[in-house]
């Protein structure tokens, strides 16, 4: 595939898979044995099943999120991606309950492809401004 069927096959997984929770197309997107290295995960995500898990957990804690692409650059077989979700706390999120409040969270994903599909990708988010936002910690100079 070329970076721009790569860049769109990125997309696709923001835009489709995590804004509206067509987790369907994970089968096409991803390749086997896809592996996500995501911070504010313990453990690696691996699979289809780990990142359909993944994404219908966020979704269930955001219902009303959504992906904006900012800017994307590929080279070779990778891809990477800067984005920002909006969305509202209005169910459990990682043990905590709803908050009830709204988060803005900007991220960059590094994805890498092999055979066209997206193998692994490595994801760094303001996991510490989603938490502050949802006052689970408080901001800074509170």
């Amino acid at each position: 595939m070329s970076t721009e069927q790569n860049k769109a096959a990125v997309r696709r997984f923001f835009l489709e898979a995590f804004s509206t929770g067509n987790v369907a197309i994970l089968a096409e997107l991803y390749a086997p044995g896809y592996v996500d290295h995501d911070p504010a995960s313990p453990v690696p995500i691996v699979g289809v099943e780990g990142a359909t898990q993944l994404i219908l957990g966020y979704r269930a804690a955001f219902p009303d999120i959504k992906f904006t692409i900012e800017a994307q650059l590929a080279e070779g077989d990778l891809v990477a991606t800067r984005w920002t979700a909006r969305g509202t706390n209005t169910g459990p999120l990682m043990g905590m309950p709803a908050s009830g409040k709204a988060s803005i969270v900007t991220g960059l994903n590094i994805d890498r492809f092999v055979d066209g599909k997206i193998a692994e990708a490595w994801n760094n988010w303001d996991t510490l401004g989603m938490l502050q936002q949802l006052g689970v910690i408080p901001a800074l100079g509170q």
